[in-house]
């Protein structure tokens, strides 16, 4: 998916964001804006993960509810 689409469709996809990752707060949320190298970054912050763990998560995440 382009980075323009995931924003545009960002206010839908929080939810499912928050559901999956319950650490992080609606203020990362709102930071990330539907930049998947921010929701990345922010899992790495939050959940100490290495970068391309966060990665594969963040990809998995969106091959599963086409995003």
């Amino acid at each position: 998916m382009n980075k323009n689409i995931m924003k545009g469709n960002w206010n839908q996809m929080k939810g499912s964001v928050k559901q999956k990752w319950g650490e992080l707060t609606d203020d990362d949320l709102d930071y990330i804006e539907g930049s998947r190298d921010k929701l990345v970054g922010r899992l790495q912050e939050r959940y100490g993960h290495a970068q391309d763990q966060a990665e594969r998560e963040v990809d998995d995440w969106r091959a599963t509810n086409d995003y």
